[in-house]
């Protein structure tokens, strides 16, 4: 709970000075979007190999490694937009955070899945939550800092506490397991990426992680530049819809094993489409903000829900989630950028009407992966 927790806390910090970064650079919604695009291309490049890390060092490890790295890029990157002014330097080290933040994400879910499997009951969601309620502090930190606290020492101060935590609280992990006589990690990778059914659930996990990380990246300035709020009240926003999402995933456990995962699923990319597109069209910031609640309802458990398909076979765990968390971390490579260039031709908040588009196929393929428990 506390890796989880860590790891949303850095994710929301960096989140809440997207606009600051944007202003003190001088950057266009496009370049914004190419920025992001960085950090994407760290974790993508990373997460093929983190299924392997963790399987030859263990989760506690891999972890405690991951957040040293993701701490230390964060305060580059803080450093190198707010003082240095230097776009390169700033793309740089979000390569770099999106390394450590990507390993780290498999890690941790690796790690929750097998808690899970021994409790015998659905726990991956109240994991994400604590994720969730991470980036909730962030994001009130954030409101609490931005106008007052320089973006470095916000930045770097959290870094530094997160990390602190995040190493206390690895100590907790379950023992590292010896794997067996003859275990190959490189052959368990390629098999589990010429499994269709881990392809298709991986390419749902994607709807839903684009339909989590544009909020992620994108609503605070979609707020801002469609609705004419300030940069305290576009963070609001954001915080408020991670809040939402805290709540779907610590109430969302007890409803899954009563109906089932495909009802869920299905249920979730309905009410996150629909949020959306009440937020673009509402027409008045107040029921915009529905539309928010609902969009962080519906997206907060496609993302667990997958990584737990993914992880019922324990002995192939590791090598599964890696591939789904690559895929789905596709939409943190490829959105920003596509959002960035929509929103140049049409608003910020229109843009998000590509995101609501995703959530038809992420239904459909619901239906399909979710059929059976084992992947």
């Amino acid at each position: 709970m506390v890796a989880f927790a860590t790891n949303g806390l850095l994710s929301a910090t960096f989140i809440s000075r997207i606009p600051a970064l944007r202003d003190s650079l001088g950057l266009s919604n496009s370049a914004v979007g190419l920025m992001l695009l960085a950090m994407g291309i760290g974790s993508v490049s990373a997460l093929p190999l983190a299924g392997g890390l963790v399987m030859r060092w263990g989760a506690a490890r891999v972890v405690r490694r991951c957040a040293v790295l993701s701490a230390a890029a964060l305060s580059l990157v803080a450093i190198s937009g707010a003082w240095l002014e230097q776009v390169w330097l700033v793309a740089l080290f979000l390569v770099a955070y999106g390394v450590g933040y990507g390993v780290w994400d498999v890690a941790m879910n690796v790690e929750g899945a097998a808690v899970e499997r021994r409790g015998g009951k659905t726990l991956m969601p109240q994991l994400h939550a604590m994720w969730s309620v991470g980036t909730v502090l962030g994001g009130l930190l954030g409101i609490a800092l931005v106008g007052t606290v320089p973006t470095v020492w916000h930045i770097a101060g959290v870094a530094a506490l997160a990390l602190a935590l995040c190493w206390w609280g690895t100590a907790g992990f379950l023992p590292a397991e010896m794997a067996p006589e003859g275990h190959s990690p490189r052959r368990e990778l390629i098999a589990a990426w010429r499994s269709p059914h881990t392809l298709l659930l991986g390419l749902m996990v994607l709807a839903f992680a684009a339909a989590e990380g544009s909020a992620n990246d994108w609503v605070s300035l979609a707020m801002i530049d469609g609705y004419d709020v300030s940069h305290r009240v576009g963070v609001a926003c954001y915080a408020a819809f991670v809040l939402c999402m805290s709540i779907a995933r610590f109430a969302g456990a007890k409803v899954i094993d009563r109906v089932g995962r495909q009802p869920v699923l299905v249920t979730s990319a309905g009410l996150a489409g629909a949020g959306i597109l009440l937020a673009v069209f509402a027409g008045s910031f107040e029921l915009a903000l529905v539309g928010i609640a609902l969009w962080g309802f519906g997206a907060a458990l496609g993302f667990p829900l997958g990584i737990s398909i993914a992880a019922d076979d324990e002995t192939r765990a590791a090598a599964r989630v890696s591939v789904v968390s690559t895929l789905a971390y596709g939409a943190f490579l490829g959105f920003p950028p596509i959002l960035g260039a929509v929103g140049d031709q049409l608003g910020t908040l229109r843009a998000l009407l590509v995101v609501a588009f995703l959530m038809l196929p992420a239904a459909a393929l619901a239906v399909t992966v979710a059929r059976r428990r084992s992947v």
